[in-house]
């Protein structure tokens, strides 16, 4: 039988209980509603008529006249037709015929007399006989209501054991099947797939206990196989993280050693058998690699660790391992996003790039140093050329010993800055700080390009106070930067254009900018602009350079404390500025 067929024989046989209760409570109580209204008919309105005659009779000092013959004889009339006892019949005669030998004028006084007697003795009588059967029907509707109420308490307990005993039992029949179903849920929760549910009969439930049990046997045959598989993946995850030749640490959502592979153990001198599970926090307070490390400083300068009996150098990075959420959701939330089940950190050996970069910064160095020398003697030979003590040239040669000129000039610009270059990769960037007047900057600065902007015809316009608060710097790399953004300014501006050098004091800083009015500079390219070697793309029309000089020029810049950027907009020009705090 299904559960739900079950339900309605239950819920049925209350109705049913219930329905027969009030049937029989009905009833008794339409029994006493009844003995109570005989009480009232058959009766009281004898006694009311009776009532009415003795009125009448007392109103006219005990006699009856003209003034009461008529009432006494409809109240005698009344009587005849309510006439409901034994004996009351009789009587009522009698008072009907002593009535009419009063009321006949043929009759003697005496007999007249002896009528009113027998009326008087004939309403007792009636009365008596009523009083009688009121006490009697009183005591039956009395024994009426004490036997409905017996029956109604009897019909009551019946009924309540009947509910009770259903309220206790019933419920058992859907809660004890559930309640079981739970405990195997808790029992293949806890990884117990041995659990099974025996529900007799064909309901519902038995069906369920099949389809559990199958559940169960389905789930412990996918754990097996699974914790095969996770056994090997997991082992062959280990082999590979072992087998690396970069420093990995793993760590859980608490903080703790989750893997550490055997080049992690070396660099930081530790046991990776021992650090397993424990608390990274914890073992940082006695290694302060580890310290380092977990403080998660991506972009500073490369660790320096002493590994491989040499100084190496490593380039720390970290990895969020994120999982999906599958906490209660949050109704509000619009997004379900993962949780955080840990952090890896990876330290990448980068000695031989680092070994690398040195070797190409020196062999640079070297070169640059070297190519200085026959630059300036082919510089010499250029200017000795040009004398007319030597010889005179005609018009083609001069034109080619000036374009050998200029490429010379080109190539020891590269040189120089290919110098300076090196001397900052390789830290050797000596600065001579000095209390200076930022005036003397940007004038040391537009001495040095006001010929190259005399050709172009290009207004070189100041904006300056006369009074600026001094700063600490190199006069010399300062006015470098400013001379390379002039150069730069005056290559990429239109001829008889303007350049506007403004320098401004901005708190706590005097803030120097060269500002063109060429095309600008498209958003793409203004990131990359201090990169070294980054060089714009050109339309061909102005010679780019080496790609250094604005890198060269942040270095400068950085090494004195200060900043430098650079504000474009295509078709408003360029604003290129650096900032160097107060002396």
């Amino acid at each position: 039988m299904k559960i739900k067929t079950k339900l309605r024989l239950g819920f049925g046989f209350l109705f049913l209980i219930i329905i027969s209760f009030g049937g029989i409570s009905l009833y008794q109580i339409n029994e006493i509603s009844v003995h109570a209204k005989v009480i009232l008919k058959d009766n009281y309105q004898s006694l009311i008529y009776v009532n009415q005659m003795r009125t009448a009779l007392d109103n006219q000092n005990g006699n009856i006249n003209q003034n009461n013959r008529k009432e006494l004889d409809n109240a005698i009339t009344q009587e005849e037709k309510n006439v409901t006892e034994t004996g009351e019949k009789e009587a009522v005669i009698a008072l009907r015929k002593a009535f009419e030998t009063i009321t006949n004028t043929s009759v003697i006084a005496i007999e007249k007399e002896q009528a009113m007697v027998q009326v008087r003795l004939q309403l007792r009588n009636i009365d008596e006989l009523n009083m009688a059967a009121i006490v009697k029907k009183n005591n039956n509707a009395q024994k009426a209501t004490e036997k409905a109420t017996l029956y109604l308490g009897i019909t009551a307990s019946i009924t309540f054991i009947i509910l009770f005993s259903f309220i206790v039992n019933f419920p058992g029949f859907i809660a004890n099947p559930l309640r079981e179903l739970l405990e195997g849920i808790k029992e293949i929760s806890r990884k117990n797939y041995k659990q099974r549910l025996e529900f007799k009969g064909n309901d519902e439930f038995s069906e369920l206990a099949i389809a559990f049990n199958k559940m169960a046997v389905e789930l412990k045959n996918w754990d097996n196989t699974n914790v095969a598989q996770l056994k090997s993946e997991k082992q062959r995850i280990e082999t590979i993280i072992e087998q690396m030749q970069d420093a990995i640490i793993g760590l859980n959502e608490k903080q703790e050693i989750l893997f550490f592979n055997k080049v992690a153990g070396q660099l930081l001198n530790l046991n990776t058998t021992n650090v397993i599970g424990k608390s990274a926090a914890e073992l940082a307070q006695k290694n302060e690699l580890l310290k380092r490390v977990l403080a998660d400083k991506i972009g500073e300068e490369p660790l320096k660790i002493y590994a491989d009996e040499k100084e190496s150098y490593f380039v720390l990075e970290s990895r969020e391992i994120t999982i999906p959420n599958f906490d209660e959701p949050n109704e509000n939330a619009l997004i379900a996003v993962g949780k955080s089940a840990g952090k890896v950190y990876i330290l990448k050996n980068i000695t031989k790039f680092k070994e690398l970069d040195e070797a190409k910064t020196n062999f640079i160095a070297t070169v640059s140093h070297e190519l200085k020398t026959p630059l300036s003697s082919i510089k010499m030979s250029l200017k000795l050329l040009n004398d007319n003590r030597v010889g005179t040239m005609n018009e083609e040669q001069t034109e080619l010993v000036n374009h050998i000129k200029e490429d010379s000039e080109r190539l020891l610009k590269i040189t120089s800055e290919l110098l300076d270059l090196a001397q900052v990769e390789t830290g050797n960037l000596q600065l001579n700080f000095v209390r200076t007047n930022p005036s003397e900057i940007v004038n040391f600065a537009l001495d040095a390009v006001r010929f190259q902007a005399q050709q172009k015809e290009i207004e070189l316009e100041l904006i300056s106070k006369n009074t600026l608060p001094t700063v600490n710097a190199d006069v010399q790399k300062t006015a470098w930067v400013l001379v390379n953004f002039l150069s730069n300014a005056l290559r990429y501006s239109s001829a008889k254009s303007k350049v506007i050098v403004q320098v401004i004091e901005q708190g706590q800083f005097i803030e120097f900018s060269v500002k063109d009015f060429g095309k600008g500079i498209e958003e793409q390219y203004q990131k990359k602009l201090f990169d070294r070697y980054y060089q714009v793309p050109t339309d061909g029309q102005n010679k780019s350079g080496s790609g250094l000089g604005l890198a060269i020029s942040k270095d400068f810049i950085e090494a004195e404390n200060g900043k430098i950027w650079v504000e474009s907009a295509i078709g408003e020009g360029s604003r290129f500025c650096f900032i160097l705090p107060l002396a």
